[in-house]
């Protein structure tokens, strides 16, 4: 009995640290994960063996209503022939209702959905990756993410060094400050632009704009990966011929890049 106390209590000091605590009433992995101290909302599709964890994150949807437009797309990409031994999460971010009747948590020192990327927000979406990472024990991980899904990842990237392997950031307003140039002021939103300099030179990143978006011109994308070379990393931008803001976050668009990574040891 005296050998097993020690063992029981660095047990209960494991699962106490906020990698591993569970803030879930019931946490399935399924329907729902832990965030930080938040219950965050998901949908899986695909292996439960995988090779690759590839995450899937909603814009801010500021026009209204739930934020799911991204579970199709997460179910499609597990149905692919080109996507064997891949599980395929769609993940709700903090404050957003899932059309379901229940919401992922709640938005924390945010309006509503604007000025949303703040430290708390991201360290919930992070800290809920990072279970699903612990979980599944994937090879790699990727985040497949749109508009402010999207800055959400670029900043993590950084903020969380290590913890993402591939980022494909489609219509990024990857710099905050240019992109709310001539609008109201956010103040406490994070930059993805000021976190260039922590993301590690393993993490590889791919930002995708549409050459029709009006709202995250491609300037802003382009300014974040041109951060991104000058220290070596492994980044690139692409630009997709007659794609708007939201049409580029189509499969039709995304799926070529996703086959051409998952096809890469």
């Amino acid at each position: 009995m005296s050998l097993l106390k020690p063992i029981f209590a660095s047990l209960l000091l494991l699962t106490s640290l906020p990698g591993f605590a569970e803030v879930c009433d019931a946490e399935d992995f399924t329907q729902k994960v832990s965030g930080a101290s938040q219950c965050l909302l998901m949908r899986r599709f695909g292996s439960p063996t995988p090779d690759t964890l590839v995450v899937w994150l909603h814009g801010d949807v500021s026009s209204g209503g739930p934020a799911n437009y991204h579970f199709p797309y997460a179910e499609k990409l597990a149905q692919e022939p080109f996507a064997s031994k891949i599980l395929s999460v769609a993940l709700v971010r903090p404050g957003y209702p899932d059309g379901s009747g229940a919401a992922s948590g709640v938005a924390e020192t945010s309006s509503g959905r604007s000025d949303h990327y703040t430290q708390e927000n991201l360290t919930e979406v992070g800290t809920a990756i990072e279970r699903l990472r612990a979980k599944y024990k994937p090879a790699r991980l990727m985040v497949v993410s749109h508009s402010g899904g999207a800055a959400t990842t670029a900043t993590l990237i950084g903020m969380m060094p290590g913890l993402i392997d591939t980022a494909v950031l489609v219509s990024c307003p990857c710099d905050t400050v240019a992109w709310r140039a001539g609008r109201r002021a956010w103040s406490k939103s994070e930059n993805p632009l000021n976190w260039t300099g922590k993301v590690p030179a393993s993490t590889r990143v791919i930002a995708l704009t549409g050459d029709k978006d009006d709202n995250t011109a491609p300037a802003l994308a382009q300014a974040y990966v041109a951060a991104l070379q000058v220290r070596q990393i492994d980044a690139r931008f692409e630009l997709l011929p007659g794609e708007n803001h939201n049409t580029a976050f189509r499969p039709a668009s995304v799926f070529p890049v996703l086959q051409k990574l998952l096809s890469e040891k």
